[in-house]
């Protein structure tokens, strides 16, 4: 994988970062099985790798499509029992499996660049209204993204050596 350009234009070089911080997301994955990847959670936390994954694909889907582009949520996120567990999508790498939560990020990713696409000003509008005051630009989802991805790209830095040792 190689470092993100030192010069490039603004959407170029966030592009890079994030796409490098998506690849260590689905590498992550790497080598385990379904029991340590979704099963096993390690110290005070019950986040598990594939939970973060699963999670991962929610916040691609839920900020691309459906924030920004105004897209109704598809599945498993529209039928997702959300009411009883709030944090269901993380809750759910335990039944979900590697290659299912492989796949599902790799898939909302691949959704979020399409969208992503669709406008060249980082500065367009997203169709949803956000935080109960207006809608956020396809930057703010950049950087919003960005920082989630890194944040829990280091959660599964420290999963993963522990799971591996």
């Amino acid at each position: 994988m190689a470092y993100p350009p030192l010069r490039a234009p603004e959407r170029v070089m966030v592009e890079a970062f994030y796409e490098q911080y998506r690849d260590g997301v689905l590498a992550s994955l790497d080598d385990l099985d379904d029991e340590a990847a979704g099963r096993r959670a390690l110290g005070a936390t019950d986040l598990t790798v594939a939970g973060i994954v699963v999670h991962l694909a929610h916040m691609e889907d839920l900020w691309f499509s459906e924030r920004f582009l105004g897209q109704p949520p598809r599945e498993p996120w529209a039928s997702a029992p959300y009411d009883e567990d709030r944090d269901w999508d993380f809750h759910a790498g335990a039944t979900f499996g590697v290659e299912r939560a492989r796949q599902l990020y790799a898939d909302a990713c691949a959704r979020s660049r399409r969208a992503a696409a669709t406008v060249a000003d980082l500065d367009a509008s997203a169709r949803v209204p956000s935080f109960g005051v207006g809608p956020v630009t396809l930057r703010w989802i950049y950087v919003h993204m960005l920082e989630e991805t890194a944040r829990h790209a280091g959660h599964l830095d420290l999963l993963r050596d522990e799971l591996t040792r």
